[in-house]
């Protein structure tokens, strides 16, 4: 991923180009992408001197503009002040539209410092920009990002461990270490899990072994967790779903989880209680009203909802909970999205309520699944029957694998929880529990 400004230095080759073409806002720097010429000429630039470096990422930084700039100034379509909030969208459909049109083998991803309406549909996701590090700032973020996703702009992120950082100390401070590492907890939660900060190293081994073992957990984690996150983020294309959920989305007649806003489901089986207070064993918790309870996700143990739990929270756990009526399928860890693309998949299945999930796959890497090249499997929990049933395959993509092994597992009926072993070729199947 390369970091692209919307400004330019007009002394350097690029800029000089601009200022000839009166292509700058003027008084400023800044691209004046509300004028088309600009974009244009912009989109040009980046086509030929960038896009042949294979570069798989874009981050358009400072799309603001930033620090009040466009005050007073006259853009191409009009008074900076009036206009300077759609700036975000006009840089990222450059980007996207030109990626689109002359990089058409990859899908684009774009990272943006900030956005505007409808901005979703350039590949844009969009994190919370340059904030600070203490517990404060990490409990705004959890809000923000709820706050932020339900806008109808699903991708969204966090400077994990904080932008600005207590510099050399952090590698060493006991109390720097517990709050990144809460931090990154919740960061495994959300829509992009991402580690940022200025002018300073961030690779978890130079916080000591201790530090770095934790973070591989949550880093692994997250890519067990692939197979529910993509099919999950399926729906946000399909859809119009969002990852990162606040409970008014699921649970609007509960008064009570309408109060809660540090809480919040990552897809529709998650419920995350991030840790937001140094020095904790246990942390408050509250499980909506939901037909079936809730599970929890480290232990299996089954909690009636719609009350509030002191839940343990050693520094090695947050607290993570599993809807019953879900369907929660997991991967291998894997160092990569593409390392075992076959790979058997564990389905956990979460009783006391009916439950269905979609699996989906694609290739991972084209915009094929547009004409139809992806593959899905309904799966269908009957909690009466207590049986799970795999539908038939619709749809295929090249390189997809012909069968697929899925371990099902019934969860919160005791240790070890019953499992059945299947292969699945695409033909419809049932499991059943006694």
């Amino acid at each position: 991923m390369l970091s692209v400004w919307s400004k330019v230095d007009p002394k350097s080759e690029v800029g000089r180009a601009f200022v000839e073409r009166g292509l700058f806002i003027p008084g400023t720097d800044w691209v004046d992408f509300f004028n088309p010429a600009a974009s244009a000429f912009y989109w040009e630039n980046f086509r030929t001197r960038l896009v042949p470096l294979g570069i798989d990422a874009w981050w358009l930084d400072a799309t603001e503009p930033e620090n009040d700039d466009l005050a007073g100034r006259r853009t191409h379509l009009g008074a900076g002040e009036t206009v300077r909030n759609i700036y975000p969208l006009l840089v990222s459909r450059t980007a996207y539209e030109g990626l689109r049109r002359d990089a058409p083998e990859r899908r684009a991803f774009i990272l943006t410092r900030s956005a505007f309406p409808g901005q979703q549909r350039y590949a844009s996701a969009t994190w919370s920009g340059d904030i600070g590090h203490s517990w404060e700032t990490l409990r705004r973020q959890v809000a923000a990002g709820l706050n932020y996703v339900v806008t109808g702009l699903p991708w969204w992120t966090t400077d994990t461990g904080g932008f600005f950082r207590p510099g050399a100390g952090q590698y060493t401070s006991v109390e720097y270490r517990e709050r990144f590492l809460r931090w990154l907890q919740f960061s495994t939660f959300t829509p992009l899990m991402r580690v940022h900060g200025y002018q300073t190293d961030t690779e978890p081994w130079r916080y000591g072994e201790t530090f770095e073992a934790e973070t591989r957990r949550w880093l692994e984690l997250r890519y067990r967790l692939l197979p529910y996150t993509y099919s999950e983020a399926a729906r946000v294309t399909f859809a119009g779903s969002t990852l990162m959920r606040p409970f008014v989305l699921d649970f609007p007649g509960d008064k009570q989880a309408l109060d809660q806003n540090a809480e919040f489901l990552f897809g529709r089986a998650l419920l995350v209680a991030p840790v937001l207070a140094p020095g904790v064993a246990e942390w408050p918790v509250y499980l909506p009203e939901n037909p079936g309870g809730w599970y929890d996700f480290w232990t299996g143990g089954h909690t009636d909802g719609g009350r509030t739990l002191q839940v343990a929270a050693p520094l090695e756990r947050v607290p993570l909970f599993v809807r019953a009526g879900s369907i929660l399928p997991l991967g291998p860890v894997v160092q990569h999205t593409s390392e075992q693309p076959a790979a058997p998949l564990e389905l956990r299945i979460y009783p006391g309520a009916n439950a269905t999930f979609t699996l989906y796959d694609d290739d991972g890497e084209t915009y094929a699944y547009e004409h139809g090249e992806r593959a899905t499997c309904e799966l269908t929990w009957d909690d009466a029957a207590r049986t799970l049933r795999l539908g038939a395959r619709q749809g295929s993509f090249p390189g997809m694998a012909p069968t697929r092994r899925f371990d099902v597992r019934l969860c919160g009926t005791g240790q070890p929880a019953p499992s059945r072993a299947i292969t699945y070729d695409g033909t419809a199947q049932t499991v059943t529990f006694p």
